[in-house]
């Protein structure tokens, strides 16, 4: 399924898009040497809770994970790159960890992913990670506009990745969200421009370039849903929900309520 959103259905996402910017932001600053994953798990259900919103992960079921996620946000550290679910684990200094998360507000769902060291020791291994996912993920946005085709946006974020030097994992990528989380078209994080759906004002997009050190290849947790890097290396991932208009992508999980927009 592929949505067009209203022009309300739009600000109803940009509220959306703040409330996760702004518990993101909130679990960033929290989390520091000594936080338990659980505790911003915690932290994170009490501030949906408050928003009057509804959790897109507590009752999440796909084919890929083993029954439904069962928490509030995903926590990933170091090796762990996608579906991170919380457990009982203390942050030590020097941590990489990308929490990720999705939720719905009146009807509206919008999704986000921050990675960030813990601590006062980053490695500048986990520093360069970090900001490749960044800089393709700004190369998608920017490639994100009405006409242009989603292979245009894989393309942007896969150049990025590629020229910093890090292996590309296709089987997970962006994705449409609007009423639900995941919707179609599916945007992988390489690709051919001009090939794909093209795109039209009213469609949001949930981008997210993410990239393991030195493979392409995801083990998967016990726990059934965490998918680790085989090798055993560091992973990032960052991720905007944007919404393609008239003249551009406006970035909707930008942690204010007046959003931006990539131009």
């Amino acid at each position: 399924m592929i949505e067009i959103l209203t022009s309300a259905e739009i600000s109803r996402a940009r509220d959306t898009g703040a409330l996760v910017a702004d518990i993101l932001q909130a679990m960033k600053t929290r989390s520091r040497v000594g936080t338990n994953l659980l505790d911003i798990d915690r932290w994170t259900r009490d501030m949906i809770i408050e928003a009057g919103a509804q959790s897109c992960y507590v009752d999440y079921a796909p084919p890929f994970g083993r029954g439904p996620f069962g928490h509030y946000i995903c926590t990933a550290v170091n090796d762990a790159v996608l579906h991170g679910r919380p457990h009982d684990y203390t942050l030590a200094d020097g941590d990489l960890l990308t929490l990720d998360l999705a939720v719905s507000l009146r009807g509206i769902a919008a999704d986000a992913a921050i990675s960030f060291v813990v601590g006062s020791s980053p490695q500048p291994a986990s520093i360069a990670l970090i900001d490749a996912t960044q800089r393709a993920l700004s190369a998608g946005i920017a490639a994100a506009r009405p006409g242009a085709r989603t292979g245009d946006i894989s393309h942007a974020i896969g150049s990025v990745l590629d020229a910093a030097g890090y292996p590309i994992n296709t089987e997970f990528g962006g994705h449409g969200i609007g009423s639900t989380m995941h919707q179609d078209p599916h945007i992988i994080n390489a690709g051919r421009p001009g090939r794909g759906y093209t795109l039209r004002p009213g469609l949001l997009l949930a981008l997210e370039p993410w990239v393991m050190a030195d493979t392409a290849e995801l083990v998967t947790d016990p726990d059934g849903w965490t998918l680790h890097s085989a090798t055993g290396c560091r992973t990032a991932h960052s991720e905007h929900t944007i919404a393609i208009t008239t003249d551009g992508a406006e970035i909707l999980t930008l942690p204010t309520h007046h959003g931006a927009t990539g131009k």
